[in-house]
């Protein structure tokens, strides 16, 4: 192959030639990774009151722990002459983290959509499956292409298997963003005003960019270009922890009331919102955000006014949903 980026020999390749554009290029990606981590920190931080929950802690550790390590390996791989043990560990600490994590941050937020208890155990048993499927092997190749004296074996098996584990994450990313896109256009025929339909709009072509972002990285790694799309990877996945971030305020939105002057309206922060207990309805809950809650007696499945306390609303829950569903939902955003 002609050009640099395709002179690596999979993940045990150093960069061929000293091609000052493609490190530069490499330096960049691994940058804007860091920055994006970095960001998405500060506004987690600064916006959950209580740092618990499925949610919190899956999207905090999948950037400190995953984009970061994942981003420092590489750097280390390529730009330094240090131990390929401690590189290689903590990419794939990374790559563990990194992409597991997006998917778990993906599940916890199906909760609010899809009321299908099935069909949610299904998606975290597929999750749980692919950490022995893909990520063990890998990561086995990963350290056999890396060892002094390593075999041809190695290095032919991993290049193999890191098609293999890219396209299998992607096929795992695309069943549930596919899963919440296909929810939410459902939802989008019982929208009650524009502005309920714009936010699931957007909803939807968050995850169309998640998706398209995924094949891209797919398209790359079969393409041979290793290098970009090792480094690449990184920014997306942080990106994807942003738009993730994003996507969570507009489902609280969505799935809770149609109010948006009152509990959710865009004037509120999403830190600022509480809780108000009611008879059906626990007071606290470690669900998937661990700090998220709203004003508001919910019975029975009915209309209900809100209780008017603590500076909560007077205004009307447009929720009908059966009361175990409404639990779950409550429990998953509180």
């Amino acid at each position: 192959m002609s050009n640099a980026v395709s002179q690596l020999d999979g993940i045990s390749g150093e960069l061929a030639g000293s091609r000052y554009g493609l490190k530069a290029t490499l330096l960049f990606f691994i940058s804007i990774s860091i920055y994006n981590v970095i960001e998405l920190v500060v506004l987690v931080m600064s916006t959950f009151r209580r740092w618990a929950g499925l949610y919190f802690w899956s999207l905090l550790l999948s950037s400190c722990l995953g984009v970061v390590p994942y981003s420092l390996g590489f750097m280390l791989k390529f730009f330094t002459h240090s131990s390929s043990f401690l590189s290689v560990t903590m990419l794939t600490v990374g790559w563990w983290t990194m992409v597991t994590g997006q998917a778990v941050v993906l599940y916890s937020r199906l909760h609010l959509v899809i009321r299908d208890e099935y069909i949610l155990r299904r998606v975290l048993y597929m999750i749980i499956a692919n950490v022995f499927l893909l990520h063990i092997p890998t990561s086995i190749l990963t350290y056999g292409s890396n060892i002094p004296g390593r075999s041809p074996f190695f290095v032919k098996g991993y290049n193999i298997m890191e098609k293999i584990q890219m396209t299998g994450f992607t096929i795992q990313e695309v069943i549930i963003s596919g899963l919440y896109i296909w929810e939410t256009t459902k939802l989008l025929r019982l929208g009650s005003s524009r502005q309920d339909r714009r936010i699931m709009h957007q909803l939807v072509g968050i995850n169309v960019a998640i998706l398209v972002m995924d094949l891209t990285l797919l398209g790359l790694e079969y393409a041979n270009f290793y290098a970009i799309q090792i480094t690449l990877k990184g920014v997306i996945y942080s990106i994807k922890l942003k738009l993730e971030f994003a996507v969570l305020g507009r489902l609280v939105n969505m799935v809770h009331g149609h109010n948006r002057s009152g509990t959710f309206g865009n004037d509120v922060q999403l830190y600022s919102l509480q809780y108000e207990s009611s008879p059906n309805v626990p007071a606290s809950s470690s669900g998937l955000l661990g700090s998220i809650s709203f004003c508001g007696a919910i019975q029975d499945g009915t209309k209900q006014p809100h209780v008017l306390q603590n500076g909560c609303p007077d205004k009307k829950s447009t929720m009908t949903m059966s009361d175990s569903v409404k639990r779950r939902h409550l429990e998953g955003i509180i």
